[in-house]
């Protein structure tokens, strides 16, 4: 059986919809782009809905229209997709990795008042903090909802007001996810989210900015449509711009799935139940945590396997792979890329936690309409492949303990046959055996 890692959701109602824009003869700048930032909004809980046409498209002109560019830096997260840092960068600001939470891949609040009290100053006269190594200003802390998990925004609105610091939300993955009863996307200046196949609804294409400042919306409005100004002069362009505009045919299939976003939502639930129900206990496989005061949404089922320099997880990736079912190593961490390696922007400092997660996580098929026997088969296989491996393991360190080291003492022996009871959980035999 094949299982994709995503499927999009696409019923009747989807293709009526679009059907209508597409016989409208009004495929563009027409009236259901309009209709959508509006249920939009209402549905997020915010004043203004700007459509684009990507999330990557929203980041940047939530960056762009606040201002943010060349001297600054943004404290944000390096276990994300890219675009959460290549956004800053478009604007010639730089991103400052902060490690994360463990237990919540999230951006940990601790970790951001830590740099800022041993690697920043306030300026007593202007109020600006000032990353001291390199003299640029702190303009702003993105925080990114991973896999659907709201960051604890408590702490981080407060650190923000704290240093009169902007906050840009990214919650590209989190759509109808909310923290303490209210929707993510709503607790910066400006929220972000996307609406690519993969997501929890979808426009083909597509990305949506959320803001309650008039200001701000409008800035956004002129930005995605060539720096056009509200008068819509065709040929009067007010600033710099760009081509970021969603169609109304993108806006007509998210019309549709918004209507069913709580259908689409439910259905997401029930296949992390299923996958919870399946896989838990087994000591391989850390499953994703429930936090209090979040209500996640699930973007992806990620599980996180013993840190093991990847052998595992990777070798995991390569036979689901091989047996028909969609599985991605998700995140690798942005500051390893080779592009932020090779240029000046390279980070050099150590982000531990970030890095152990780049190295275990494992996300399974993810999708609204799969069925029972969907999950429960990638669930089945996943359980053999890991009996695999666990005797592989079990080899592997009987063989380590049977050859001769002049690096180990018998007291070492003896606690390596002690780990080797039946009672010791198979991650153990990771380290024995790598030992």
């Amino acid at each position: 059986m094949n299982v994709p890692l995503c499927c999009p959701d696409i019923t009747d109602l989807e293709v009526e919809y679009v059907t209508r824009v597409l016989r409208s003869g009004q495929l563009s700048l027409g009236p259901r782009v309009v209709e959508f930032e509006e249920k939009f909004a209402a549905y997020a809980g915010a004043r203004y809905a700007i459509a684009v046409n990507s999330g990557t498209s929203a980041l940047h002109l939530a960056v762009r229209a606040l201002g943010i560019g060349g001297g600054d830096e943004v404290i944000t997260t390096s276990f994300s997709f890219v675009a959460s840092a290549n956004c800053l960068l478009y604007e010639y600001a730089l991103p400052v990795f902060v490690d994360v939470d463990p237990h919540t891949f999230n951006l940990d609040p601790r970790e951001i008042q830590r740099f800022i009290q041993s690697c920043c100053a306030v300026n007593t006269k202007s109020g600006a903090l000032t990353d001291v190594r390199t003299g640029r200003r702190i303009r702003a802390i993105l925080p990114v909802h991973v896999f659907g998990l709201p960051c604890d925004m408590d702490a981080i609105m407060r650190i923000a007001q704290k240093y009169n610091l902007q906050v840009i939300e990214d919650a590209c993955e989190a759509l109808g996810a909310e923290y303490k009863g209210r929707q993510v996307g709503t607790f910066g200046d400006i929220g972000v989210f996307a609406f690519y196949p993969n997501k929890q609804m979808t426009t083909g294409e597509g990305g949506m900015i959320v803001t309650n400042d008039e200001r701000t919306a409008t800035l956004c409005r002129s930005l995605r449509n060539q720096g056009r100004g509200v008068e819509r002069d065709w040929l009067s362009h007010a600033r710099l711009g760009y081509n970021y505009r969603l169609s109304d045919i993108h806006s007509a299939l998210g019309l549709a799935q918004l209507e069913r976003i709580e259908e689409l939502l439910r259905g997401r639930t029930r296949t992390a139940a299923l996958y919870e129900q399946a896989l838990s206990g087994h000591p391989l496989i850390k499953l994703p945590p429930s936090i209090a005061n979040c209500t996640r949404s699930w973007f992806v089922y990620p599980i996180q396997l013993p840190l093991s320099d990847c052998s595992l997880r990777d070798q995991l990736l390569t036979q689901l792979r091989a047996q028909g079912i969609g599985c991605q190593a998700y995140f690798p961490a942005i500051h390893l890329q080779p592009y932020f390696q090779q240029d000046y922007w390279a980070q050099k400092h150590f982000l531990p936690r970030t890095e152990a997660a780049s190295k275990t996580c494992l996300v399974l098929p993810m999708f609204s309409s799969a069925t029972e026997g969907q999950i429960r088969h990638v669930s089945k296989t996943l359980l053999e492949l890991l009996e695999t491996q666990s005797v592989s393991l079990a080899g592997a360190a009987h063989l380590r303990r049977d050859t001769p080291s002049g690096n180990r003492s018998s007291e070492g022996r003896d606690h390596a046959h002690s780990r080797m009871q039946p009672h010791v959980t198979t991650d153990k035999l990771i380290a024995d055996a790598q030992s």
